[in-house]
């Protein structure tokens, strides 16, 4: 198979020279993980102490990873993206808040998404995390099968309520929603709720995404199970497939309460897990819609395989790749360049509120190894192209 993702001059044609060279100065940071950890200590100290460092923040990291502070602020990056044919999602990644007004807030902002993107072809999906809509603690527990005390009740119905209503004005206008996934120990109830929401508005066609984090090395199980469901209830999957962003604390986790880890034992055998999952979700396309959310260009190249076999249409709606805005930019612009549907993530919210997301986003590359350096040599080899026009 003709090898796609070298090409960077399709990769980075909407970067300037000063763009291209912030980013090789941004990845050659995050390749240190010392200075990722300092700058982090260092990052959320600044922040909790109110000290003047958001437009340092602004015009270095947060504009490489995130679309704006608001969703007006994206409407922009949307447009100068979709004229390479790149779609968007986007991503209101507020994180750990714990009231029910920002709750709330989160579903108006949630429900604002979804004009967008009945509105504009070139936001194709919304997309939400269940612990913007109710407190994680909330959703551990009924995931460890405890019963709630009726003002929990009342709290976990107001969660209903708001899982509910986006998937419902979703369904009504026609647009796809992806629900995230978290940890391991509040998936479960997060899992129980999105299966009711697509017993309820996937009657037609996939509406309601869930997303499965295979790393963990129960749901390609987990998706067999909630086949078997679907084949009986009568309604669509429609699946986010990821390799996981938690790990770290899964394992930490999983160490001090004693239990197994959750997390597949090698990198090789999460690789061969994801793409079990994929596969799986190739053969029975009769009934599912995929969204494969990957930085991994081997698993892209065998998606890619699959489709070219099976005679799919490179544009068929059912099958989504997915990248993070700012990050491989070498799979999303040449897809998008040879026909395929692609999608980039674009995270957006108040620079101290979206901080937790790009901290994590900083750890996830120096942890996964090879991300960071392959990011650098694309960079390298753009430059390098440039100057000898």
């Amino acid at each position: 198979m003709e090898k796609i993702f070298n090409n960077t001059e399709n990769a980075f044609v909407l970067k300037s020279d000063t763009e291209l060279d912030r980013a090789y100065f941004l990845f050659k940071m995050i390749a240190s993980e010392p200075l990722v950890r300092i700058g982090t200590a260092v990052t959320n100290f600044a922040i909790k102490a109110h000290l003047p460092v958001e437009g340092l923040i602004r015009a270095t990291v947060f504009d490489h990873f995130c679309g704006g502070v608001n969703e007006a602020d994206c409407l922009p990056v949307v447009d100068k993206l979709f004229t390479k044919g790149v779609s968007s999602v986007l991503d209101y990644s507020v994180e750990g808040k714990e009231e029910e007004a920002q709750f709330d807030a989160a579903l108006e902002m949630t429900l604002k998404t979804i004009h967008f993107a009945e509105e504009k072809e070139s936001i194709p999906f919304a997309v939400f995390k269940p612990t913007g809509f109710g407190r994680f603690e909330l959703y551990e527990k009924l995931g460890m099968k405890q019963t709630l005390n009726s003002q929990e009740q009342a709290e976990w119905d107001r969660v209903v309520a708001r899982f509910d209503k986006v998937c419902r004005i979703a369904h009504d206008k026609n647009v796809a929603l992806l629900i995230d996934a978290e940890e391991s120990w509040m998936q479960d109830a997060a899992d129980d709720l999105v299966a009711e929401m697509m017993k309820k508005y996937n009657k037609e066609k996939a509406i309601v995404f869930n997303t499965l984090q295979m790393y963990r090395h129960d749901r390609l199980d987990y998706l067999k199970k909630l086949h078997e469901d679907a084949e009986a209830e009568g309604f669509y999957i429609g699946m986010k497939i990821v390799r996981g962003a938690y790990m770290e604390k899964e394992h930490k986790r999983a160490e001090e309460k004693g239990y197994p880890t959750p997390i597949c034992a090698t990198k090789q055998a999460t690789d061969d897990n994801y793409d079990a999952a994929i596969a799986y979700m190739m053969q029975h396309l009769d009934k599912m819609a995929i969204f494969a959310g990957t930085h991994n260009e081997e698993s892209s190249y065998a998606l890619i395989e699959m489709m070219l076999q099976k005679g799919i249409e490179k544009n068929d709606l059912r099958i989504w790749f997915g990248q993070l805005y700012g990050m491989s930019d070498n799979i999303s612009f040449n897809l998008a360049a040879n026909g395929y549907n692609v999608a980039k993530y674009l995270p957006f919210g108040p620079v101290r509120d979206v901080m937790p997301y790009l901290i994590r986003r900083a750890e996830e590359n120096t942890s996964v190894a090879g991300q960071t350096s392959r990011e650098l040599s694309l960079i390298k080899a753009e430059r390098d192209r440039r100057k000898g026009r």
